[in-house]
């Protein structure tokens, strides 16, 4: 090889003693021409800190490594396309860190997202439109049923049985004694039954 020491030292990329003073730019513009041993420094030299970043963003360290490693790879792939016009070289992989840990965060969302829409379609066509339909036509059959109780009787059923209030609150809400109460109560519960067909 002929020229200065300046020289050698340029093409002499594999040296140990070279790469000490090299710049994250210098390493990716040899990473992108096919040279291992500058990705490997440059690995050396970003590892912890795009870590530390996927780790933030997805916070379960085995994802994080993961996709820590597609990280560099990403690097490996598309070092020939940095453009330092836009940004230093830690700028750009740690850009690169961060896009490829949210998106996989939103992806494991959908994922998780779909299985409970897949689950939950799987349980509707057998379960959950029987159970609705049947409790359609039971409150159909139980409002029929109600229109034939008395006025009286109605709103004690109403307001004890499907409003919650106990037979004391349904008295004062009536202006009744709670005796005439529990009276309409079991006549009207009474009624309900044999329209609806209950047995005993």
């Amino acid at each position: 090889m002929h020229g200065g020491a300046q020289q050698r030292g340029q093409r002499r990329w594999r040296a140990a003693n070279d790469d000490v003073t090299l710049t994250p730019e210098e390493l990716l513009a040899r990473v992108a021409l096919g040279d291992e041993y500058a990705f490997a420094r440059l690995y050396d030299a970003f590892v912890d800190r795009i870590f530390g970043l996927v780790k933030r963003v997805m916070r379960d360290p085995a994802q994080a490594e993961e996709v820590t490693q597609e990280v560099f790879l990403e690097i490996w792939r598309t070092a020939t396309r940095f453009d330092s016009s836009r940004g230093s070289v830690v700028a750009w992989a740690m850009m690169l860190a961060h896009r490829r840990a949210v998106d996989r965060v939103r992806s494991a969302q959908a994922s998780t997202e779909r299985d409970s829409r897949v689950a939950s379609q799987q349980v509707t066509p057998f379960d959950s439109v029987s159970e609705e339909v049947t409790g359609r036509l039971e409150r159909e059959q139980i409002r029929r049923c109600l229109e034939t109780l008395t006025a009286l009787q109605q709103e004690s059923v109403t307001l004890a049985y499907y409003q919650g209030y106990t037979y004391s609150e349904v008295a004062s809400l009536l202006g009744s004694p709670l005796g005439t109460v529990k009276t309409r109560l079991r006549d009207g519960l009474i009624r309900l039954r044999d329209c609806l067909g209950v047995t005993v």
